[in-house]
């Protein structure tokens, strides 16, 4: 979900032109309406071309998936499709639901399921951009004509629709992730006629980036969701109306607006003049303001994310286990929980959370020890200071990171006691540098982090190690080979096992150094109800409602 997560976070649609007025919606009926900041615009409103939180954070109103998370968990619910199985583990056969309607009134069927899938799987040429399809290439690899360098054999090869009702996927291989993966919105399902109709297959790479050219994702996202869509004002407002012929239990509040607040204070004084009624992404400094007003209330998201520093390894000396081993030894990570977290969040000791199966208490520990480091450094061969180009980003708070400048400025310090000489470098978060991390050239260290989309090790350690990363610039088969194996076994005690096995080596080659699992925060109008955060951070609003309504 993550989010938003360190999910590839790209560049703001640049056509404001195009985003101003939608068509779907028509007047807003009588009711309740539900208002709540975000940090930012969403990218696009077409799910299957977005990786960033703020996007789904309105997608999830509007799209469903074959499947989804139990409201505040991680745990795999019906949702579109009402059973699923395999006897395999390559052919997955999905019973859909009857009388289902898209929001133009186009019927949902095993054909349009079929669609869905096959679209992404015949993307080809701007569609194959890392910055248009980061989750099918992070979920399937790859596509049918692979245009793009860099990408492997896809996992997916087809969809057969046996009747109106029962879709099958085929795989190429086993894979137990590919089932919890489908949560992400991004695999949500769309009319077909609706993306006909609007262009969106249409698109180009714009300055490095992909846009997409036609008025789909910008103006007529057309999904089966609770809320359809009305209109998006870029900077001001993306507003949704209850779908009056949604198959499920319509939502008690007519109408939803999502503000996009980039500052952190003005989010919150926007929740305590009541110009919102929610607002996500709250800081521990502000969190003491919110508990002192009476008509305000606090409410957690589960954790589930993991901050990081990476550790590029193509990067000389960093390239030695024994360098590495005292940059871990040189963070004083216990410090910057404490001090920055607000009792909010405990030292990671390794890439994935503890209530994810797979961890495991056994991996090797690297607590705060400077002469341990300056040892390590000396017996690299090393002569102390060691430089260090080390990389934070700007302009940005994020849910496992609340204020960057200040973990950095804490963890350089300690390293500088530590043996390094410290050569500070920083970008802003969108566009560039969350861009820099993933290509593999913001510095030998980098700061980020990671909240997971589902409750699965492969989508932690999995999408960090499992193939060579420019981020981490190392390659190591026993890594990439175990996590292949987990990510394909069937057998659930078998899969616990290989991850933990695969955490232990992964904290003892040591291609990063995580360092805390926090626990975020959102703030509402004590009158707000039924509201659920989930883990991943991509929440419903279809049970939202207020007090006495």
């Amino acid at each position: 979900m993550r989010t938003v997560s360190t999910r590839l976070a790209f560049a703001l649609v640049a056509f404001a032109a195009l985003v101003a007025v939608g068509t779907a919606g028509g007047a807003s009926k009588a009711g309740p309406t539900f208002v709540i900041a975000g940090a930012s615009d969403p990218t696009y409103l077409d799910p299957a071309l977005v990786s960033d939180g703020e996007s789904f954070r309105v997608t999830e109103q509007i799209f469903e998936g074959l499947v989804k998370l139990k409201p505040g968990t991680t745990l795999l619910q019906p949702d579109l499709a009402t059973k699923w199985g395999s006897k395999n583990g390559k052919d997955w056969t999905f019973q859909l639901r009857h009388g289902v309607k898209f929001q133009d009134n186009t019927p949902f069927n095993a054909a349009a399921v079929c669609a869905n899938f096959n679209r992404q799987y015949n993307f080809r040429g701007p569609f194959q951009d890392a910055s248009a399809t980061y989750y099918w290439q992070t979920v399937f690899l790859g596509f049918k004509h692979n245009d793009a360098s860099g990408l492997s054999k896809s996992l997916y090869k087809g969809c057969t629709a046996r009747g109106k009702y029962t879709a099958v996927l085929h795989l190429t291989r086993k894979s137990s992730s590919f089932l919890p993966a489908l949560v992400i919105s991004s695999f949500a399902i769309q009319s077909p006629t609706a993306m006909k109709k609007y262009g969106a297959n249409q698109g180009v790479i714009q300055g490095g980036v992909f846009k997409a050219t036609g008025t789909y994702a910008t103006q007529h996202p057309t999904g089966t969701g609770p809320f359809k869509f009305k209109s998006w004002v870029l900077g001001q407002k993306v507003e949704l109306l209850r779908n009056p012929t949604y198959w499920g239990k319509k939502p008690k509040i007519a109408r939803v607006i999502i503000q996009p607040i980039s500052n952190n204070t003005a989010r919150v004084q926007a929740l305590q003049s009541g110009e919102v009624n929610g607002a996500d992404l709250i800081q521990p400094t502000d969190i003491p303001t919110i508990k002192k007003n009476k008509n305000l209330k606090l409410l957690n998201r589960p954790s589930f994310n993991v901050a990081y520093v990476t550790i590029n390894s193509a990067h000389a000396p960093f390239n030695k286990l024994a360098v590495r081993q005292a940059v871990a030894y040189g963070l004083d990570r216990a410090s910057v929980v404490k001090d920055f977290y607000a009792g909010r969040a405990i030292v990671a000791n390794e890439f994935m959370p503890p209530n994810l199966f797979g961890w495991t208490s056994k991996v090797p520990k690297y607590p705060y020890n400077p002469t341990k480091a300056k040892a390590l450094l000396r017996s690299a061969g090393l002569t102390l200071p060691v430089n260090v180009d080390f990389w934070y980003p700007t302009n940005v708070s994020r849910p496992y990171m609340p204020s960057p400048a200040l973990n950095f400025q804490a963890f350089s310090a300690s390293l500088e006691k530590s043996g390094f000489h410290v050569i500070p470098h920083s970008a802003p978060w969108r566009p560039d540098y969350v861009g820099k991390v993933n290509a593999g050239t913001a510095g030998d260290l980098n700061l980020i982090g990671w909240t997971g989309d589902f409750g699965d090790p492969d989508n932690f350690v999995g999408t960090f190690f499992k193939t060579f990363e420019p981020q981490w610039g190392f390659h190591n088969s026993a890594i990439f080979n175990i996590l292949a194996r987990a990510a394909s076994e069937t057998n659930f005690k078998k899969r616990v096992a290989l991850y933990q096995k695969a955490n232990i080596m992964i904290m003892k080659f040591l291609p990063g150094v995580p360092y805390a699992h926090s626990r975020p925060a959102l703030g509402f109008q004590k009158k707000v109800k039924g509201y659920t955060a989930s883990p991943v951070g991509t929440d419903p609003f279809a049970g939202v409602y207020f007090g006495g309504q």
